[in-house]
């Protein structure tokens, strides 16, 4: 039986090879400088196969890498786009020069700092931004004014700005600090500024404002400006790539490959910020829409070490594994269990 080769637009092959966005890939094919089987295009409107040629400027593309994803702590400062037209410094020019050609996923306006992922995927891009993925997306927040149960309840419930409807948020009392208060606010879809609009609506405006997470991926205490690649198994076993990937290379017709060394140069990690005194204060949503309930939270003793609110890796314990939790721990030493038979000798 003879299989139908799956056919894909020039401009979406492009931009997995890393040659360009596919706005960016449709430009350089309407300039003339992409051919396929030695023909030149004239239109992004083509499809290609696996078995076409694809060139750029008279070379061919090279074979789509796996997909990879890194995490950067961007400062306050920097614009999350490739080309500025007001000139300002982009998050682009702080990535090391041995990075391939990556995308953000998602945003963080200029004056926003903290976590943000970047890949060398398009695909996994729009699929990791889109809502309906359900990710957790963590901040922490400072806020001018004074903050009460009673004047965040709205957020709680949902609230809508100027027409447009947010869902509900988390939001947690974290400190007042004088004329400021500190929050830790979580929500699942990422509309621009939604936080920033949402806080203004209630009566208090934010003065900073830090990403901690994006799903299952922390900030931790990478240092500000510092670069770090999630390791390949774990970014295979946090997004089911393995289906994906395999899928891709067996259209592409190669054979999976494992994805390329991190760079470890560029992974940097800062001194465990300090501790402070645990304040109760969490305002969240009780189930079935009750009131809100209130538990602590471990503070930062300085609200400038926002890398101590991130979530941090538990250590392991010592001692025997317990029966229940035995997948994926090592064998035990042989001598150090007695079995029933041996109990009988």
């Amino acid at each position: 039986m003879k299989t139908t080769e799956k056919a894909e637009r020039i401009a979406k092959v492009l931009s997995r090879a890393g040659v360009a966005s596919r706005r960016d890939a449709e430009k350089m094919i309407l300039a003339g400088r992409v051919a396929v089987n030695s023909e030149r295009l004239e239109t992004p409107a083509v499809t290609v196969t696996s078995n076409d040629i694809i060139t750029v400027d008279g070379k061919p593309i090279a074979d789509p890498d796996p997909p990879r994803v890194w995490k950067y702590h961007k400062p306050s400062g920097e614009v999350t786009t490739a080309r500025d037209e007001k000139d300002r410094k982009t998050v682009f020019d702080s990535l090391p020069i041995d990075m391939p050609r990556v995308m953000p996923i998602g945003r963080l306006d200029i004056t926003s700092e903290g976590l943000l992922l970047l890949t060398n995927d398009g695909e996994l891009k729009r699929r990791l931004e889109l809502p309906s993925t359900g990710w957790l997306r963590r901040y922490r927040v400072r806020v001018h004014g004074r903050v009460t149960d009673d004047l965040v309840e709205p957020l709680l419930r949902g609230i809508t700005v100027e027409g447009v409807k947010y869902q509900p948020m988390e939001v947690q009392f974290d400190r007042q600090q004088g004329a400021n208060a500190w929050l830790t606010v979580a929500l699942r879809e990422g509309k621009n500024r939604e936080i920033r609009k949402a806080m203004e609506a209630i009566g208090v405006s934010v003065n900073r404002l830090i990403r901690v997470s994006y799903g299952p991926f922390q900030l931790g205490d990478l240092r500000v400006g510092g670069v770090e690649e999630v390791r390949s198994r774990a970014l295979k076993e946090q997004l089911n790539l393995s289906d994906v990937e395999r899928q891709r290379r067996e259209e592409a017709g190669h054979e999976a490959q494992d994805a390329p060394k991190p760079i470890e140069a560029t992974t940097v990690r800062a001194s465990s910020a300090r501790r402070g005194k645990s304040q109760p204060a969490l305002v969240t949503k009780a189930p079935g829409g009750g009131r809100p309930k209130s538990t602590s939270r471990t503070l930062s003793t300085s609200p400038d070490e926002v890398n101590a609110s991130a979530p941090r890796a538990k250590p392991a314990r010592k001692g025997p594994v317990r029966k229940q939790s035995t997948r994926n721990q090592p064998p035990a030493k042989s001598g150090s269990t007695k079995t029933g038979k041996d109990k009988r000798r």
